[in-house]
């Protein structure tokens, strides 16, 4: 989880990189120093936000797997009642 996270942060980073070198404005200005951390909290707020995301999806994916399981085990053992008799 924390691997997601900071990468986020560290696109955000990038992100912050890239609008200034588009702007053409100095990386590190004083006055502008605080959207660092915003831009690096924003990306980690949206990586875990997609890791929660991730977790409910598979486990909503693993009920599916466990209930198809079942149901193949079911039909299963019918048909094997089914041969038997």
């Amino acid at each position: 989880m924390v691997s997601r996270v900071a990468f986020w942060a560290g696109f955000g980073v990038a992100v912050r990189f890239w609008q200034l070198g588009l702007e053409m404005r100095p990386f590190f200005n004083r006055q502008s120093l605080w959207a660092w951390p915003v831009f690096a909290g924003v990306g980690a707020s949206f990586g875990y936000w997609l890791q929660g995301v991730d977790e409910n999806q598979r486990l909503i994916l693993e009920e599916r797997k466990q209930s198809i399981l079942e149901k193949r085990a079911r039909k299963a053992a019918r048909e094997a009642e089914k041969a038997e008799a």
